[in-house]
């Protein structure tokens, strides 16, 4: 198996938007800053992330993620399959075909059974312990400051008045006086 930062970063990133979304939608720029992942990348994940019903996205000022099920309830494949990201050892990709159709290589069942054990694994990790083991390791979460907004209303811009001819012809016009 071949985990690539596809799946690495959706998991770190799902980590940081659960440990912080008791204070509100959490944004991809602030995951992006904190976790040193790509803001275009995040975007692309989250989107996949979504499709899965794993996170809400809210619009607007004050916007961003949320989990779309409690912690508890997302597993690390949930997430790493969400993504796209094959968990899948064999070198046929499943199909039973590793030296032409329908010829198995010698180790196909070592690598199929293995794929087993890893999605067994990865499916009894869920998102909820891997938050509760960043906060036994003393990760602080700071609390999101409060966003205050100045409510005032917008200037008017008056127009300006000019008396100058507005056409070709009223040009003509002022000149024959």
């Amino acid at each position: 198996m071949r985990l690539t930062t596809k799946g690495r970063f959706a998991v770190t990133a799902m980590i940081d938007l659960a440990l912080r979304q008791n204070n509100g939608p959490v944004t991809l720029a602030a995951i992006s800053q904190r976790q040193q992942i790509s803001l275009s990348y995040l975007e692309q994940l989250f989107g996949k992330l979504r499709r899965h019903e794993l996170v809400e996205s809210t619009r607007g000022p004050g916007g961003g993620y949320t989990l779309g099920r409690k912690a508890a309830d997302i597993t690390v494949a949930d997430i790493i399959v969400s993504v796209d990201e094959p968990i899948d050892a064999t070198q046929c990709g499943g199909k039973e075909n590793c030296l032409g159709e329908g010829h198995r290589c010698m180790t196909h069942e070592l690598w199929a059974a293995l794929n087993t054990k890893m999605v067994d694994f990865l499916d009894s990790v869920s998102l909820q312990s891997l938050v509760d083991d960043q906060l036994a390791k003393g990760l602080v979460v700071e609390n999101a400051p409060a966003i205050k907004r100045a409510i005032s209303s917008p200037s008017v811009v008056k127009p300006i008045r000019v008396n100058a001819p507005n056409s070709v012809f009223a040009l003509g016009a002022a000149f024959s006086k």
